[in-house]
């Protein structure tokens, strides 16, 4: 399919959610609910809410509820870096679908499920690895990607025990750093993790603690069936590159008024699985902090740090003082992690009429220095996530060993502006300087698309419109565009475009 029509496809998908509104509000039938004396009128609610509301809580032990995102995503250069690759163009139509439901057969116990789909359509030949070249319909696979006990109040303390598979984020909402996605292989279709989380609330000190012990499987299917044709392929589908387990303690305390101090210990164990030749051996000790708080009326700043050490052994590692055996071969060692990153923003908030804020970032992620036996390459550990871009997250795959969103070797500073230009409609424009800390990518599957004589990254820019038509119906547009740097050999304009449609019921 040519870019005019994929355009078509963007621009019709635009005015659908232009005319949803209307339509919603054309279908609906307000019914009024009655209010004690002297509070005033209560909103109304339509006939398809209270539909929906005893639909989906048919009795108090159960509840449920289901989601439809669709997606038109077309970019230009962003995975391969240049226009030289038969690949450099991607058109995708994403279809993901999720079912979920809660049952409470006791209080403060509840058993959940979610069960979900991704299927695609590939307009141009997909870059994919089990599409690779490949155009029309993949279908994928189901998974379970939620099933866990939760249980609320256990022993009679404030503390909360969830076992099972779960979405776990720590740290600011939106701005999660390296707790966030267990399964980048699956891209944004789900990010859960197999874990134990302890949770203990202590008000009184204002303080909670997080105590989480995981283990992801590098297959999605190792632990639960998936639905059809997950290990049907080679290679296989995969959730992430290797087996990883964790410990994550994570302390929160806000009794300085005005602040919050976050401190946390991360450990992450890497074993590489047979048969995927990316995956890592490592053990990752991470330590860090992270400061967030309300200094002035309309200020707000968040500052996180960490320092990372252990060790690491990557077969993807291109440049590195050579290391022989005892035959005199070369061979990929085993080499100490001397790592550290930092992630700060400083943030207006205008207060007035349109909710403007404006915004300041600064990013610091180690790179490998190729001239020394250590490893300081920053492990974004459970980060790999579209945090910052959802176009720069993929440029990383020929970068970094095939890996998505392995974020590293980045020093960024940019700036932002976010408005409400009307109720349920978010505007923001974002802009970065992108750098690499390291000249050369040590782990790069394509050495020739870096020149290993520049620093710059390139300029980013990012465009977002979201609206929430009700709560049932949302839509965004989300545009993005970088110019590549000298860091790069070929100096392509990386472009990314999405329009989306999410129906929840």
């Amino acid at each position: 399919m040519s870019p005019s029509l994929t355009h078509t496809l963007i621009t019709a998908a635009l005015l659908a959610v232009g005319a949803l509104p209307a339509l919603a509000q054309s279908a609906s039938i307000s019914v009024p609910v009655p209010t004690p004396a002297g509070t005033g009128p209560a909103p109304s609610v339509s006939a398809f809410d209270r539909f929906a509301n005893q639909a989906k809580k048919p009795v108090d032990w159960f509840s449920w509820g289901a989601d439809f995102r669709i997606r038109n995503e077309y970019g230009d250069n962003f995975i391969t870096l240049s226009d030289a690759d038969p690949l450099h163009e991607q058109d995708v139509l994403r279809m993901r679908s999720r079912i979920w439901g809660s049952i409470v057969p006791a209080k403060d116990l509840s058993l959940n499920v979610r069960l979900s789909n991704e299927a695609r359509e590939w307009f141009r030949p997909s870059f994919a690895g089990q599409y690779r070249g490949e155009e029309g319909m993949e279908w994928r696979y189901g998974i379970v990607d939620n099933l866990n006990v939760k249980w609320a109040n256990a022993f009679g303390l404030p503390m909360t025990i969830t076992g099972g598979r779960q979405d776990i984020m720590l740290g600011d909402t939106w701005n999660w750093w390296l707790m966030t996605d267990g399964t980048p292989g699956d891209g944004s279709w789900t990010f859960f993790f197999d874990a134990v989380r302890v949770t203990y609330d202590a008000a009184d000190i204002k303080t909670k603690l997080d105590v989480i012990y995981l283990y992801q499987n590098a297959l999605p299917d190792e632990w639960i069936p998936t639905i059809d044709r997950s290990g049907n392929f080679n290679p296989p589908y995969t959730a992430t590159e290797q087996t990883e387990q964790g410990v994550v303690v994570y302390l929160s305390n806000k009794s300085i008024e005005n602040m919050q101090i976050d401190p946390y210990f991360i450990y992450k164990r890497d074993n590489r699985e047979t048969g995927l030749s990316n995956g890592d051996d490592a053990e990752i000790y991470t330590v860090g902090a992270k400061i967030t708080g309300t200094p002035a009326d309309h200020w707000q700043y968040s500052i996180e740090g960490a320092y990372q050490f252990g060790e690491k052994t990557d077969p993807t590692l291109k440049y590195s003082p050579v290391t022989l055996d005892s035959s005199g071969s070369s061979y990929t060692p085993e080499r100490d992690i001397d790592a550290f990153g930092a992630n700060a923003r400083l943030t207006y908030l205008c207060k007035d009429t349109l909710n403007n804020q404006l915004h300041v970032v600064y990013e610091y992620l180690s790179g490998d220095d190729p001239d020394t036996g250590d490893d300081e390459m920053f492990d974004i550990l459970w980060g790999r996530w579209p945090r910052m871009s959802e176009l720069y997250l993929y440029s990383y795959i020929y970068e970094t060993g095939g890996k998505v969103a392995q974020w590293n070797n980045l020093h960024r500073i940019g700036c932002g502006w976010t408005m409400v230009p009307m109720k349920g409609m978010h505007l923001g424009f974002y802009y970065n300087a992108l750098f690499a800390p390291q000249e050369v990518p040590t782990r790069a599957l394509r050495p020739a698309l870096f020149s290993r004589d520049g620093d710059f990254r390139g300029h980013y820019l990012q465009a977002v419109l979201k609206h929430q038509f009700n709560k049932h119906i949302a839509g965004h547009v989300w545009g993005e565009c970088i110019w590549e740097g000298d860091y790069y050999a070929q100096r392509e304009l990386m472009t990314f475009l999405r329009a989306e449609l999410l129906f929840t019921f």
